[in-house]
């Protein structure tokens, strides 16, 4: 395997295959036509090009070859990707010409220190590690984006088209403000902006309760000294780690005889439960980390414990806090299990309880589709706004030598 002429083949094979499968897919998902990968013929043409790649050291011109052959060759029906009679010509243009692309400029990197020769280990599997490199970066877009891009196509369409296809994910532009219909809907006759608002509400106060809990705690497992305490740092998570389902039962038969099911109050109270272990847990580990000279020095200036925790530790953890604020928000934001048992009211659904009472013969599946999708972005827009912030270091620099 370690020849050249044999491991730019095989890579190439196995890299058409990769990309046929992932452009075939995408292609069907956009435009709704039959699309398929044939793994035969990508194997035979992805090995050829493999192999001329190695044996011409790549270049402009080679790429530029095999893209041209590889998109002639699924125009005519023989290549690595197929299409149905009833695609049409555009269609099937674009797919051959996004295959084509990708997989020449692709293949290139790949093989970059392939010769056709004797290969050191260090050229062998550094091609291996390309190739696994790219077929991961494929295999886990497309396990993320597929769903959520079935997801809001759907909620695009409606009752007719779903009907008549509910396998065709591609839209029809030419609706207009039309193809936001469902989300329309859901706001004006499914109370959705009371759901999001419920859930909003309950996440931000879920957070302040478990930080004003967890940062005192969290603090005095990694600092103080107290009997018992390596116990609690390590027993800290048990009862995260047990079950909701096994809670369910009991925790329903307590609120129902407090009077706290079917309310805010009961929600808010119970949350927290399941959100102040993990982060205890993820605090105090930050905290151990924290350097205590700068504690130690403000505690020599007169500072009372409480100051020193409030002036210097927690500026030093925003980072940590800013973590552990989108952890819980979103454990609260994403909850089901117990917002679905605890709550009747409509007025007082969260957003999870809302989108499962969309889950009905009675209401289409696109409205079910349009709650998901106004559930997950807003949660993914905080994520991705709040990230930069998570892995800031704001310690560095805090010690100076």
């Amino acid at each position: 395997m370690r020849r050249g002429y044999i491991t730019g083949p095989v890579l190439g094979a196995l890299w058409m295959v990769v990309l046929s499968v992932t452009v075939a897919v995408a292609m069907s998902f956009a435009t709704g036509d039959p699309f398929r990968p044939s793994i035969l013929l990508s194997l035979l043409l992805g090995a050829i090009a493999g192999g001329a790649m190695v044996f011409a050291r790549g270049g402009r011109v080679m790429q530029a070859a095999t893209g041209a052959v590889i998109a002639i060759a699924v125009l005519a029906g023989v290549g690595p990707m197929l299409t149905g009679a009833e695609a049409g010509l555009a269609a099937r243009i674009f797919g051959a010409a996004a295959l084509a692309i990708t997989f020449a400029l692709s293949i290139e990197p790949i093989l970059d220190e392939i010769v056709p020769g004797a290969l050191t280990r260090h050229e062998f599997e550094g091609a291996v590690i390309r190739f696994l490199t790219g077929f991961g970066y494929i295999f886990f877009t497309a396990i993320v984006l597929i769903p959520f891009y079935v997801m809001v196509m759907t909620s695009l369409k409606n009752q007719s088209e779903l009907m008549q296809n509910p396998l065709d994910f591609s839209i029809d532009i030419g609706r207009g403000v039309e193809l936001f219909r469902s989300y329309d809907e859901l706001f004006t006759q499914f109370n959705f902006g009371t759901y999001l608002f419920n859930s909003f509400f309950i996440s931000v106060l879920t957070v302040f309760i478990t930080l004003a809990f967890a940062i005192p705690g969290a603090y005095a497992v990694a600092r103080l000294r107290f009997s018992g305490q390596a116990a609690f740092s390590r027993s800290i998570l048990l009862i995260y780690m047990v079950p909701m389902i096994v809670l369910a039962l009991p925790i329903y038969i307590a609120f129902s005889m407090t009077g706290l099911r079917n309310s805010f109050w009961g929600i808010v109270m119970i949350y927290p439960v399941t959100t102040i272990p993990v982060a205890l847990y993820m605090l105090q580990g930050y905290f151990r980390g924290l350097p205590a000279e700068v504690e130690e020095a403000g505690l020599m200036d007169g500072l009372s414990r409480l100051a020193v925790i409030w002036k210097i530790t927690l500026p030093l953890s925003l980072p940590a806090l800013a973590s552990v604020s989108l952890y819980v928000f979103m454990i609260a934001w994403n909850e089901f299990l117990l917002a679905f048992m605890l709550l009747d009211d409509p007025a007082k659904f969260t957003l999870t309880r809302g989108i499962a009472s969309l889950n009905s013969s009675e209401i289409p599946r696109q409205h079910l589709m349009a709650g998901a999708v106004i559930a997950t972005v807003p949660i993914m827009a905080l994520f991705l706004g709040l990230e930069r912030f998570m892995t800031k270091g704001l310690t560095a620099g805090s010690v100076k030598g």
